[in-house]
């Protein structure tokens, strides 16, 4: 009797143990679980980026897919899944996810912005233009991401052409972000004094370029716009000074203006102020613009064979294709038999050689275009697209 009351005491004592024990047991293994939950949740997620560097979105959206219904509170997982949609091209999936994640009740305020920024991306890769705009007017009237959102409200005033709101919102930009935006602007001014030109305008297209020149002093396109302007009323004088001012403000756009203002220089019988302006500019311009210009230029005031010896001289020094073809045209003149036919066979290479050449590049996103573009037409920054120089370029 004695033994068995001994064994039920102990068995007493133990249990607490045993309980206790098991319960430290349970504990463990889902503790166990849960790390391994969370492990497999990590490897899968980093499995989904590494598919991604690797430029594999197909791969990435399964994973991610995976991982949104595995975990449907994870917000990071349905943010990168919208991205991949948009980025693919499958606008109205990235929109259904956006629109999923910011209806959810538990997202913090910081979360929701994000989602709403991500929609505002998604309408507007969509060409929901309106539906973007009201939603980032939104996140700005509340303070919410307001860089982001007034970035992307004056990407929608631009390609609407609305560019008083983009000089607005611009501004705004400006005060909130401490960071001048006043060259960007200048541009907007700019395009608004184009517009009232083209109308006739030209007591609002001079107070635009006025604005325009507070904000950006030094801009070269407003002075070139303003030396249309004076062409354009007939003040040849004032037409001259402006597009002289471009060739010390950026002698680059020497090329875009020579052609007004050479043909100034001639109405005004001011040929001697031409080539000493074309002279001035010979040595700081890469161009070869000026070079050509004072060939022509000697060809009708000093004769042909002077002109021919200037521009050999100077394509030994600058190899050029267009001012080859402007020798070779010059020798035709001159030239008759086997030699003519020689010169115009090397003139109709030359001028398939520079057929489809771009002549300016954008510094930025690297694209080509024939003509110049004060923004990108690609990667939409402004002031961007500069002449190509060298043996094909300018």
């Amino acid at each position: 009797m004695q033994s068995a009351y001994i064994i039920a005491t102990v068995c007493a004592a133990l249990l607490p143990v045993a309980a206790a024990s098991g319960w430290y047991l349970s504990k463990l293994g889902s503790e166990r679980r849960r790390h391994a939950r969370v492990s497999e949740l990590s490897s899968s997620y980093f499995r989904g980026l590494n598919y991604l560097l690797n430029e594999q979105p197909d791969k990435a959206i399964e994973v991610f897919l995976q991982l949104a219904e595995y975990n449907r509170d994870t917000v990071e997982t349905h943010l990168a899944l919208g991205n991949l949609f948009r980025r693919r091209g499958e606008v109205d999936r990235a929109i259904r996810v956006h629109q999923h994640l910011i209806a959810r009740p538990n997202l913090s305020d910081e979360e929701k912005t994000i989602a709403l920024l991500e929609l505002g991306e998604d309408y507007m890769r969509a060409g929901l233009l309106d539906r973007a705009e009201t939603l980032f007017t939104d996140l700005v009237a509340m303070d919410a991401q307001a860089p982001s959102a007034l970035k992307h409200l004056i990407g929608i005033y631009q390609h609407e052409k609305d560019w008083e709101k983009a000089i607005e919102h611009a501004r705004r930009m400006e005060t909130i972000t401490g960071e001048s935006q006043g060259a960007t602007i200048a541009q907007f001014h700019c395009e608004l004094a184009e517009q009232a030109r083209a109308s006739r305008q030209f007591d609002e297209a001079r107070r635009w370029l006025d604005a325009a020149l507070q904000s950006q002093p030094e801009s070269v396109r407003a002075q070139i716009v303003l030396g249309h302007l004076e062409l354009q009323e007939g003040h040849l004088g004032a037409a001259t000074a402006a597009f002289e001012r471009v060739a010390v403000l950026d002698v680059e756009f020497v090329p875009e203006i020579l052609p007004q203002l050479l043909d100034c220089y001639a109405r005004l019988g001011r040929m001697q102020r031409a080539e000493k302006f074309l002279l001035d500019n010979l040595d700081r311009a890469q161009s070869v613009a000026p070079v050509i210009a004072l060939a022509k230029l000697f060809a009708s005031t000093r004769g042909e064979p002077i002109a021919i010896e200037f521009l050999t001289r100077q394509l030994r020094q600058r190899p050029s294709v267009r001012g080859l073809m402007t020798l070779i045209v010059t020798d035709l003149h001159r030239s008759e038999g086997p030699t003519r036919d020689s010169l115009l066979v090397l003139q109709d290479l030359t001028r398939r050689l520079l057929e489809g050449q771009a002549a300016y590049r954008c510094t930025r996103c690297g694209f080509g275009a024939k003509s110049h573009h004060w923004q990108c037409p690609s990667c939409k920054t402004w002031g961007s697209v500069r002449p190509i120089h060298g043996v094909i370029g300018e």
